[in-house]
């Protein structure tokens, strides 16, 4: 009986060991089928656009077919450059070696741009530097924020605008545009509408002290799809509601009117004809009008 009893746990352990080994077998074979940096670049690539950038950044070093991923021109349609400066600034700045890599390997991917700059005058200007190198790119919105004091008017007028028309002359489909507190002027204006007025639907400019209201007319006489227009007071005129009332423009959808004086109480308003708010108001019913005063 006791042979028998051994004979039987030997028989179960021998049974035991050859199931683990099967399911070490089995684990194994699963694992090099499942094999991770094998799965298709266009499933990984819809899981990166749901990750931050340090996190696509980190998960590209996984394997060779999750880099080239990382680098695929639909990662990179849109970015955010933020510039501060460390002793005026505690937000975290775009750093240095990616703005050079995003220069050099993705730039003409770049579409949708914007830039957060601090009150420092050298984050202004690291704005511009990365502006005048857009050379291949095809932007179709462009954004210049300040985050605080306008910085960007602290640059000289000739260095911003040569850094701005670079984009205006290379991109042919910018629908937005924001540079509200910059030094543009009616010559960029100009180059602007010269390259983008089929496409242009919004344009933010507000504290533009540069831009005359016949630089301001060039652009709603020319871009007729304009939908959305901020501007500060005195550049509004009879002939610039008129030209957003013409029938070759659409309906104006939203306008901005800031009102900046530096004693509210003697702010002098410039007349402006009624019949020209009629026309206008007669054009675009439905046209959302705010008025800022400062």
């Amino acid at each position: 009986m006791k042979r028998g009893g051994r004979d039987s746990d030997r028989n179960s352990s021998e049974e035991g060991t050859a199931e683990k080994s099967k399911k070490l077998r089995t684990t194994n074979e699963h694992s090099q089928t499942c094999d991770w940096g094998n799965l298709l670049q266009d499933i990984i690539l819809q899981v990166f656009k749901y990750l931050p950038l340090l996190d696509r950044a980190h998960a590209s070093q996984v394997c060779r077919n999750w880099n080239q991923v990382f680098h695929m021109p639909d990662l990179w349609r849109c970015f955010e450059f933020e510039l501060n400066q460390p002793a005026t600034s505690y937000l975290k700045a775009t750093h240095p070696e990616l703005i050079k890599q995003i220069i050099k390997r993705h730039s003409n991917h770049l579409q949708y741009v914007s830039f957060k700059v601090d009150s420092s005058k050298e984050s202004a200007e690291a704005a511009c530097d990365i502006l005048s190198q857009l050379v291949n790119c095809s932007l179709k919105t462009l954004g210049l924020i300040s985050t605080a004091r306008p910085s960007f008017m602290d640059l000289p007028k000739s260095h911003f605008i040569s850094a701005l028309t670079v984009v205006f002359v290379n991109s042919k489909s910018l629908s937005s545009l924001k540079i509200d507190d910059t030094p543009v002027d009616d010559p960029s204006l100009k180059v602007l509408v010269a390259n983008n007025s089929d496409t242009l639907k919004l344009l933010k400019m507000s504290s533009c002290p540069h831009v005359s209201p016949a630089g301001i007319l060039c652009v709603a006489d020319q871009c007729h799809g304009l939908r959305e227009l901020a501007l500060n007071y005195h550049l509004l005129s009879d002939e610039l509601l008129l030209a957003l009332s013409s029938e070759k423009h659409v309906r104006l959808e939203h306008l901005r009117i800031d009102v900046v004086s530096e004693n509210p109480g003697q702010t002098h308003f410039h007349t402006i004809q009624k019949s020209s708010w009629d026309a206008f108001i007669r054009h675009s019913p439905k046209v959302n009008l705010v008025m800022y005063f400062f």
